[in-house]
C-alpha cells in the first residue's frame, strides 16, 4: 500500500491590501533571502498590476505598480533589473528607477488575433518561451512564443492556446531539449520536443491528465533532481484547502500534496531557501471568489510556506538583458 505523502502549508505573508491578494502569481528567488512575486491584476476591472520583492530576513514587502498587467517577472543578471510580460510587450523593469523598457511590442506578437495578454514564461540560457492567454477564457487563440537569445529573434510556436500558464525546459539523455507546458483549460500537462535552431515544436504527449477532476493545472516548476513536476491546482470551487502536487515525470504518478488552509485557488509554486532548509512557497488568489466565499476562506490571496525534503531550490536562472 502506496501511502501519499500530504504537507500543510502554513501562511507566509498576507499582502496588505485587496489589490496584492486578487491575483499573486509567479515567485522567484533572488539573493539575500529575497524572493519577487507579481500580482498580475490588482482587481477584476484593474488594468495595472505590481512587482513585488518580499524580504524572508524582516518579513517586509515592497511593491511597484507597473504599466499594465504582469504575466511574469524573472530577475536578470545585470543587478536591479526585471524581465516582465506585460499586455503585449516583453521588457526590462528597473526595480530603483521604475524605468520601463519594452524589447518585444504588439508589432512582434499577437499581430493577428485580439484579446489576449501575455501570461507565463520560462527562462534558460537567456531565451524565454512565453504564452498568452485569451481574456474570455473561451476560444484557442492565443500564442506560444519563442525569445531567442543567441539572435534576439521572436517566434510562434502555437497559436492555439486559450491560458497559457506553468513551463518548464529541460534537456534529455541525448541532449534534445522538452518543453513541458500547460494550458489550463485543457487540464493536462503535456511535453513536446523543442527544436530552438527551428524554433518549432513537436505535437504534444500527454504527462499528467486531470480532465477527470474539477481543479485546473496554473503554474508549474521542475524538482531540482528534474524527474518531477510541481504544480499549482487553481480550484473555482469551494473546498476547505487548496492544493499543489507533485507528478513523476516517468508515469504522471501523484508523489506528493501539500494543502493550503483556507484558500483554495492556488496559482504558482517556487522552492526558495528559508532558515537553513529548503520551503514551497506557494501563492494563491481571491480571483472569481464572491464576498461570502471570501469569508469563508479568509487565508485567499496570501502566500503560503510548506516542508519539503529537497536539499536544492532548483532551476531559477538569471535572464540577460539584450543591450
Amino acid at each position: 500500500m502506496i501511502t501519499m505523502n500530504i504537507i500543510e502549508a502554513v501562511v507566509l505573508h498576507r499582502p496588505a491590501t485587496p489589490e496584492l491578494r486578487f491575483l499573486p502569481e509567479g515567485p522567484y528567488s533572488l539573493a539575500d533571502g529575497r524572493f519577487s512575486w507579481v500580482a498580475i491584476q490588482h482587481g477584476a476591472a484593474a488594468a495595472e498590476g505590481s512587482l513585488n520583492i518580499f524580504d524572508l530576513t524582516n518579513g517586509t514587502s515592497e511593491s511597484r505598480t507597473l504599466p499594465g498587467r504582469p504575466g511574469f517577472a524573472f530577475p536578470c543578471s545585470q543587478q536591479g533589473l526585471f524581465v516582465v510580460g506585460l499586455e503585449r510587450s516583453v521588457g526590462l523593469c528597473n526595480w530603483d528607477t521604475q524605468e520601463w523598457t519594452p524589447f518585444i511590442t504588439d508589432t512582434d506578437i499577437e499581430t493577428d488575433v485580439s484579446n489576449t495578454i501575455i501570461n507565463d514564461a520560462v527562462t534558460w540560457d537567456d531565451n524565454l518561451i512565453f504564452g498568452c492567454k485569451e481574456l474570455e477564457f473561451t476560444t484557442p487563440k492565443a500564442g506560444l512564443y519563442l525569445y531567442r537569445g543567441s539572435d534576439r529573434t521572436v517566434h510562434r510556436l502555437r497559436n492555439d492556446q486559450i491560458c497559457s500558464n506553468g513551463k518548464a525546459v529541460i534537456a534529455d539523455k541525448a541532449g534534445a531539449l522538452l518543453l513541458y507546458d500547460i494550458d489550463s483549460p485543457t487540464k493536462t500537462i503535456v511535453r513536446r520536443h523543442l527544436n530552438l535552431e527551428d524554433a518549432t515544436v513537436s505535437e504534444a504527449e500527454t504527462v499528467v491528465d486531470l480532465q477527470a477532476g474539477t481543479v485546473f493545472p496554473d503554474g508549474m516548476i521542475l524538482t531540482p533532481d528534474h524527474r518531477s513536476l510541481i504544480v499549482a491546482l487553481y480550484d473555482p470551487g469551494d473546498p476547505d484547502a487548496g492544493e499543489a502536487h507533485q507528478y513523476s515525470l516517468d508515469d504522471g504518478s501523484l508523489q506528493t500534496i501539500w494543502r493550503c488552509p483556507g484558500s483554495p485557488r492556488v496559482t504558482c509554486p517556487q522552492l526558495i531557501r528559508r532558515n537553513g532548509t529548503v520551503q514551497l512557497l506557494l501563492t494563491t488568489a481571491v480571483e472569481h471568489m464572491p464576498a461570502d466565499q471570501q469569508q469563508r476562506h479568509p487565508n485567499a490571496g496570501c502566500l503560503f510556506i510548506a516542508e519539503t525534503s529537497f536539499q536544492e531550490t532548483g532551476d531559477q536562472p538569471r535572464f540577460t538583458a539584450p543591450d
